[in-house]
């Protein structure tokens, strides 16, 4: 029999099929993904009846806190006021609405009852000009709704696309499907063409015939001695570790319930920790904000910036705006109406850092009395999307910090009468958490 391996493999030829489609694929991709949408049109600098850029600056001063353009807030939405109104009946509202309503103006009346008879700041300030401008300002177009950035820079495409892209995708995987049906009837040919013609296509290799690595290694004892002894170090090394891991959660970022970016709140908008885990002043625990702290801002951002939200979906997959309607939702707060429900949902939370029963920690002590940075044991919150534990949080990490750092003396009635004392016995030096009885078991356990 004729001894011959084919050079021939369907499989290769399998391989190098769906090589080739999905390349196809990717390059179609690439060229499908570019948007055909035209950007929305930018603010005018000025038109007929007033200025909209400066009008935008004079909103944001004196309306903003109140009103939106395209959407209801404390007040009316504000797109398109001046087609509504005449322009002479505005000029009089804006400046001095509650002289409008006391003189009895029906329309004043209407809007002042319909909003819960809130009253309406009055703006004598602004002049007409200044209110043409601003009113320019509330007729710009809503612009075109931007659809999120996914990676490459490409957009999402409209359902056109969409049913172009499913058809191609279709007619390649049918091509895909008929080539490893013909490879297939290929190899099955050759096999028979072989067979019938006393060709061996699987040749076994011969093998030279010699002594076992493993007999030769237990013949050797010193090489067993050795080994023997490396493993115990190792394992002994691994064991100790993972023993010394157990309760230790640093970098745990669990999922939440309600994505809450640190970056954008403590890093882009500077918010003071204190000012959401205000009890971390004068408590044991940092406490969990409660959500009405969060509606205090929140009532009335309902959205994000654009380049906030296009950030969000691009570099972390989060629609920051949909994590604000889970808020509203859990409080029970209407956006569109304006007030709250009474149908509230709470929020179940995961706790992140967490220490054993029998380690006490008092947040007062650190941040009150000795005047510790939040970013000391928590690390560079204001950079973080999605919190985790920074540190380890075990008892040598506490005790070299309790030794290592200095008391801070200045201006900290806290420590004024133990300064007295303790600098005597130092000498005037810099004292540390240690000198001050940091070390002491009772500390932290009783």
């Amino acid at each position: 029999m004729i001894k011959r391996k084919l050079h021939f493999s369907a499989w290769q030829f399998i391989l190098a099929s769906v090589f080739v489609t999905f390349s196809t694929l990717n390059v179609y991709g690439q060229d499908a993904a570019t948007s055909d949408g035209e950007p929305a049109a930018p603010v005018e600098a000025a038109s007929g009846n007033g200025n909209a850029v400066a009008g935008e600056a004079l909103f944001k001063a004196n309306c903003a806190a109140c009103h939106k353009l395209y959407k209801k807030a404390v007040g009316p939405a504000l797109n398109g006021v001046s087609q509504k109104y005449e322009r002479e009946w505005l000029y009089k509202w804006i400046n001095n609405s509650a002289a409008l309503i006391a003189s009895g103006d029906q329309r004043a009346l209407e809007i002042y009852n319909e909003y819960n008879q809130s009253n309406m700041n009055s703006f004598e300030q602004l002049t007409t000009v200044d209110i043409d401008n601003i009113l320019a300002y509330t007729d710009t177009p809503k612009p075109a709704p931007q659809t999120a950035v996914v990676d490459g820079g490409a957009t999402n495409s409209g359902p056109a696309d969409n049913s172009l892209n499913s058809i191609v995708l279709a007619a390649l995987a049918l091509i895909l499907v008929l080539l490893v049906a013909l490879l297939f009837v290929v190899n099955n040919t050759l096999k028979r063409f072989a067979d019938a013609n006393g060709i061996q296509t699987d040749v076994a290799e011969e093998k030279d015939e010699r002594r076992p690595i493993w007999k030769a290694f237990v013949e050797n004892q010193f090489l067993v001695l050795v080994s023997a002894v490396f493993l115990l170090l190792v394992s002994a090394y691994f064991a100790y570790g993972a023993m010394m891991s157990v309760g230790v959660d640093q970098g745990y970022a669990p999922v939440q319930p309600i994505h809450y970016s640190h970056r954008i709140h403590a890093g882009t908008n500077e918010i003071e920790c204190k000012y959401c885990h205000s009890s971390a002043r004068e408590s044991k625990h940092s406490g969990i904000p409660s959500l009405n702290v969060c509606m205090n801002c929140h009532k009335s951002i309902g959205e994000v910036a654009d380049a906030t939200y296009q950030e969000g979906m691009s570099e972390y997959g989060v629609d920051y705006n949909k994590e604000i309607q889970k808020l509203y939702a859990a409080t029970g707060w209407d956006s569109d109406e304006q007030k709250f429900t009474g149908e509230t949902k709470p929020v179940r939370w995961v706790r992140i850092h967490n220490l054993p029963d029998l380690a006490y920690f008092n947040h007062a002590q650190h941040v009150t009395a000795g005047n510790i940075a939040c970013q000391q044991c928590h690390g560079p919150v204001e950079e973080m999307e999605v919190m985790y534990q920074y540190s380890p949080l075990t008892m040598g990490w506490c005790i070299n910090c309790h030794r290592e750092t200095n008391v801070d003396l200045a201006n900290n009635g806290y420590y004024e009468k133990i300064h007295e004392e303790l600098s005597k016995k130092r000498g005037g030096k810099q004292l540390t958490i240690a000198d001050l009885g940091g070390l002491e078991c009772g500390k932290c356990h009783y």
